[in-house]
């Protein structure tokens, strides 16, 4: 993507048609249904443009900054210190899942849902863990050649074990924290970091050995969620996670 006048209008053109749809949906469901009061509307219309300007910004400095970022920090580790990458990649992918939006407003209505059961907190700090301990495997993938099947298909039948033996209540969340947690920071910045260290790394395929890192972290918090469900239904089901 292009910097400066000319890639801010693409990243805003880009914008106005991801959002456009839901604008014109709700303008047409407010006009035969809703009909909310004017002081509603002007709210509810200030934070759509409040929204999307935030967007712009975002995914502007996101894919000016951070993916550039990420490539190049995967190509120096994965050159002549590549021993480092397994712990950088744990470090980074904590700091990338602790930033992404989703993954809060994700938290957020976690605990507002159940009633202050599961706390923003634990969320945010499992999930951030979970991303990061994947994003280490990954780098480990990478360096020692491990193919991508001997990974992933062992973790989704994990999973199935896991979904018979945790805590109901968060077997749906576990789901959708796989999808929170791929969000713009974790597919802009790990994803083209993993691409850098496969460049980089010799012997790697950048295609066959780069990629798989965003399936990695849908993964992880499937897995880790639904442990710590495990947890809660043996620890006598407490009902004060904190």
């Amino acid at each position: 993507m292009s910097s400066g006048l000319g890639g801010l209008l693409t990243v805003f053109f880009e914008v106005i048609q991801s959002i456009a749809p839901l604008i014109i949906f709700f303008t047409l469901f407010q006009k035969l249904y809703l009909r909310l009061p004017i002081s509603q509307i002007i709210k509810l219309y200030t934070g759509l443009a409040f929204t999307v300007f935030g967007m712009v910004l975002f995914l502007y400095g996101v894919n000016n900054g951070f993916l550039p970022a990420g490539a190049a920090i995967g190509e120096f580790f994965g050159g002549s210190k590549k021993g480092l990458l397994i712990p950088i990649g744990f470090i980074l992918g904590l700091l990338a899942t602790f930033a992404e939006p989703s993954v809060r407003v994700l938290c957020y209505q976690v605990e507002e849902s159940s009633n202050g059961y599961i706390r923003s907190n634990l969320m945010l700090y499992t999930l951030s863990f979970a991303v990061a301990t994947l994003t280490a495997i990954t780098m480990a993938k990478i360096i020692y050649r491990i193919p991508f099947l001997y990974i992933i298909v062992p973790g989704y039948l994990f999973v199935l074990i896991l979904l018979w033996i945790c805590d109901k209540d968060f077997i749906g969340i576990a789901f959708d924290a796989g999808g929170a947690v791929t969000g713009p920071m974790a597919v802009t910045f790990l994803m083209s970091m993993a691409v850098g260290v496969a460049t980089a790394h010799e012997g790697a395929d950048p295609v066959a050995d780069g990629f798989g890192l965003i399936a990695m972290i849908a993964l992880a918090p499937i897995i880790f969620v639904l442990l710590l469900g495990v947890y809660i239904r043996f620890n006598g089901g407490r009902r004060d996670v904190q």
